[in-house]
């Protein structure tokens, strides 16, 4: 009856914080359990990120059943490859948003984190409207640069153009989504993804298959569904922003430009920008390599891979970024023990879903692909590309949280020149060396990801320890 009981009183515990963390409110993570905390922060940034996986995934199911489908499935693989740039962006700048407001929150100053939160967009539409026309106009040139064939590249120009010219709505996407969180209401995050997934879902088949009135648009609507879809969560966003139900009032001085609130963003976003820009230029190169040494459907089977392999990571990194805001407050109400504390407790919970994940992978890879294509040539390379790069989810998961870690602290240097030794110094060179020199094709590309990962994730594990980045200021 006693252990009955103290069943029972868990269970109602976990039940209350998830409706709390359900519910939309912004906490104050610098008192009270570290365990509560890591669960309120953790479980809507899960699902925010299994959203922002879904859309990838939607995109695949629909086009992957298509006449021709290995040329769908390449082109938006190819696409979302190039869009990492705009992801690295996004989530550079809004790593910075995050810092700063979490920093703000901490040191009770909700008025400074709002226009921190304000200054951030500026910079964003800026930096993203010149990539925006630079990747519309040159959408072509990039897939055929990507490796797709001329009628690979000849199809999924309108694609590309779409996703690249409207790639504003992944920026603010990311980077509103950075500053709830930040302020501690990682549930209004999670609620935009919902929206523009929902939306995305319903008119994915509209616009591919056609309905009623409007024309069947084939790939190009799958491209059109997302950024309505997208546009709708931002909106969303936007709304909720200016509703008064924040903390984060958004006031109009504060969209006036603040050069030294702007220099003190860059300063954090532009190392944060790095570090993702140089892993995914390292994923646009293996991509590449990929598609240069298995053909069409060699591509076709690692871009499905790596749309799964996502689907998964993506709530291990939401798990992750609750390290970033846990760290952000902590550091500013001046408690670095709870801070390193925050860190650790993360980790572990990161640890056991991505077991959970590794299981899964292992035992339903054939599955999960054949859900998304009915070609066996796709299939098999997928499923081995599976097998394969999940040998590191565990390290991929630690590794996750300690990044995050240093750059909730402000300190986005540490990762940055992690990322660069390890993956371009590392990865790229091993990626070669297996593909071409030791003739291994795909195998060498798909080998040389969890072994790059597990390196990165040691290197980051000797400088947490080292305790560098406690003494960031931001």
């Amino acid at each position: 009856m006693l252990r009955s009981g103290l069943f029972f009183s868990r269970l109602s515990d976990f039940y209350a914080i998830l409706k709390r963390s359900l519910r939309g409110e912004e906490i104050d993570f610098t008192v009270g359990s570290i365990r509560s905390s890591v669960i309120l922060l953790a479980i809507p940034m899960m699902l925010e990120m299994i959203m922002e996986s879904v859309f990838a995934l939607v995109d695949l199911y629909f086009v992957g059943h298509l006449h021709n489908s290995s040329y769908a499935i390449q082109t938006v693989g190819l696409t979302e490859s190039v869009l990492a740039i705009v992801y690295s962006l996004a989530i550079g700048i809004s790593m910075a948003a995050t810092a700063v407001v979490a920093r703000r929150i901490g040191e009770k100053d909700p008025a400074a984190a709002s226009k921190a939160g304000v200054q951030a967009v500026l910079i964003a539409v800026f930096i993203n409207t010149l990539l925006s026309i630079a990747g519309f106009i040159l959408a072509s040139d990039i897939l055929l640069w990507m490796g797709a064939s001329q009628e690979v590249a000849t199809q999924g120009t309108p694609f590309m153009q779409i996703m690249m010219g409207s790639s504003v709505f992944i920026m603010l996407l990311f980077l509103l989504n950075g500053i709830f969180r930040g302020a501690g209401n990682a549930a209004i995050a999670m609620k935009s993804l919902w929206v523009a997934n929902i939306i995305n879902i319903i008119l994915c088949p509209v616009f591919i298959n056609g309905f009623g009135p409007i024309p069947a648009f084939g790939l190009t609507g799958a491209a059109i569904a997302t950024t309505l879809g997208r546009g709708a969560g931002v909106c969303y966003q936007v709304y909720f922003l200016l509703g008064c139900k924040s903390s984060l009032s958004i006031k109009l001085p504060y969209f006036i430009p603040d050069w030294q609130q702007i220099r003190a963003l860059v300063k954090i976003a532009a190392p944060a920008v790095l570090q993702f820009v140089i892993a995914s230029c390292s994923w646009i190169f293996l991509a590449q390599l990929v598609a240069v040494t298995g053909g069409d459907h060699g591509s076709a089977g690692y871009q499905t891979a790596l749309r799964l392999m996502m689907f998964f990571m993506l709530p291990a990194w939401g798990l992750s970024n609750a390290a970033a805001t846990l760290v952000g407050q902590n550091l500013g109400a001046k408690q670095l023990q709870r801070a390193e504390q925050s860190v650790i407790k993360t980790a572990k919970y990161n640890v056991s879903f991505m077991l959970l994940v590794t299981i899964l992978s292992l035992g339903g890879a054939n599955f999960f692909v054949s859900f998304f294509t009915n070609d066996t040539q796709i299939q098999a390379i997928a499923a081995r590309a599976i097998y394969i790069m999940s040998t590191g989810y565990i390290f991929y998961g630690i590794g996750m949280v300690l990044m995050n870690a240093f750059n909730g602290a402000g300190d986005t240097w540490t990762p940055t020149r992690i990322n660069f030794f390890g993956f371009w110094l590392f990865q790229i060179p091993l990626a070669y060396l297996l593909a071409k020199y030791f003739e291994m094709g795909p195998d060498g590309v798909f080998i040389s990801i969890p072994v790059a990962e597990t390196a990165i994730t040691i290197a980051g594990l000797v400088l947490f320890k080292k305790g560098d980045w406690k003494k960031i200021k931001v």
